[in-house]
């Protein structure tokens, strides 16, 4: 089938075709293959450097102790079930690709660790369900000035009036890439939206965030605005998170519930081993040095390590879901726009498998905001705070074995030297200088 995409791309006037991947620092990059050499390219796409995974999000250079320099090359392989003509775009067509080497999987590619953690769960019988919960701000940038579209508040019915025609296209352009569409609103920040999709497969949920995050910036410029994911814009206003919500499924059924109106043990272990982990999980989730200006108490976005019904305070919360049996699915608050999609979510799956394997129990939820209660009181109910800056994420993840396994010795090389490099250059930085070098990264 595939030997016969170039004639397909072509009558549909499709000049070159994107090969995309998303690197370390979550920037996502391509190279486009013109359709005239298209039938050259079909099997084994584009070369790379291999260097180009070990490039921070500060320039293209590589980031000392990654293990990759100028010597090597990999070829970034198109999975053509992902291929799409870009509505916004029409001479062009997208394409996502893995990476590899002498024909096999290459170990830095994230989007492989992905697919090995998918594996590491159908290992136990699980299939992991999965949706991205992006929030976005839309902007007018003139020069160095940067001010929010609109001014209004969450869910104001008049930033949908306001924002209508550029939401109106966004919601079009992804369903015409198969991309349904749930729900829509104005969030908490001026200028900022949020539009959800429906939950996929693992993979199929990495993909659509990457499209989607390719569809509303495109979009946001040919209506004279930028769209950006970056944590935190304005100091004095919401930030963005990038909320991952997960299910458990075994034979078409979901094993989120127990039937009760619980949660079953297995969720309850999944949930076990996110906890655990998520000191160093969130080195990978929020992986920015801006994230942690976002992560903070009494700001909904998770600053504790605690679980809880419908608690937005908690890192982990369960919603509330009309369906029958319920509860159908986990939200991980501690995630955000600079996180690399494939990597935030294998991670998790690698935290929440090994809770499964330990049949792990998690300290009991929690029902009030934590950061109300007392040092004392969250010590007695198992609650500690997490980490708030990177540099202590990235500590905690180096010292954490299971992650270090899951990802594999040359991607938790690179991705940590990548990350350390981020914060040795940003974090002394403040708000201004650093949303000028971010803005337009996510």
């Amino acid at each position: 089938m595939a030997d016969s995409i170039p004639e397909s791309l072509q009558k549909q006037g499709v000049k070159f075709v994107r090969v995309l991947w998303c690197d370390n620092a979550n920037v996502i990059r391509g190279k486009a293959i013109h359709i005239g050499a298209l039938s050259r390219h079909i099997k084994y796409g584009v070369s790379l450097s291999a260097a180009q995974q070990a490039i921070p999000v500060m320039y293209d250079a590589v980031a000392p102790g990654s293990g990759l320099g100028p010597v090597g090359e990999v070829w970034l392989t198109p999975d053509w079930s992902t291929l799409t003509v870009l509505p916004y775009a029409p001479s062009h067509a997208r394409v996502l690709g893995d990476m590899a080497k002498d024909g096999e999987p290459w170990p830095w590619c994230s989007r492989q660790f992905l697919k090995r953690m998918i594996q590491a769960a159908a290992a136990l019988g699980v299939e992991v369900m999965a949706a991205f919960e992006p929030e976005f701000y839309l902007l007018q940038v003139e020069g160095d000035k940067v001010a929010p579209a609109d001014e209004t508040v969450f869910a104001a019915s008049l930033s949908m009036d306001i924002q209508r025609a550029v939401i109106d296209a966004i919601a079009d352009a992804l369903i015409a890439q198969n991309i349904p569409v749930e729900q829509y609103y104005p969030e908490s920040g001026p200028g900022q939206q949020e539009i959800t999709v429906r939950y996929t497969h693992a993979l199929q949920a990495a993909d659509q965030h990457i499209v989607l995050r390719e569809t509303v910036r495109a979009i946001a410029r040919q209506h004279g605005l930028r769209a950006s994911f970056a944590a935190k814009i304005f100091e004095s206003s919401a930030g963005s998170g990038c909320h991952l919500h997960l299910s458990l499924w075994r034979n078409g059924q979901n094993q989120m519930p127990d039937g009760n109106g619980e949660l079953s043990p297995i969720a309850r272990s999944f949930i076990a081993g996110i906890l655990e982990h998520l000191p160093g999980l969130m080195a990978i989730t929020t992986p920015s040095c801006n994230s942690y200006r976002r992560i903070r108490p009494h700001a909904w976005s998770g600053a504790f390590r605690a679980w809880g019904w419908d608690n937005r305070e908690a890192a982990v919360r369960i919603p509330s879901n009309p369906e029958s049996p319920s509860p159908t699915q986990i939200e991980l608050k501690t995630v955000d726009g600079s996180a690399n999609p494939y990597l935030a979510l294998g991670s998790v799956i690698a935290a929440g498998l090994e809770g499964i394997r330990r049949r792990l129990d998690p300290v009991e939820p929690v029902a009030v905001d934590p950061g109300m209660l007392t040092d004392e009181e969250r010590t007695a109910h198992g609650i500690t705070p997490l980490p708030t800056d990177l540099q202590t994420a990235l500590e905690h993840l180096r010292q954490n074995s299971s992650l270090l396994e899951a990802l594999g010795t040359p991607l938790a090389t690179t991705f940590l030297a990548v990350r350390q490099a981020e914060w040795e250059a940003m974090h002394s930085l403040n708000l201004t200088d650093e949303v000028k070098l971010l803005l337009e990264r996510y």
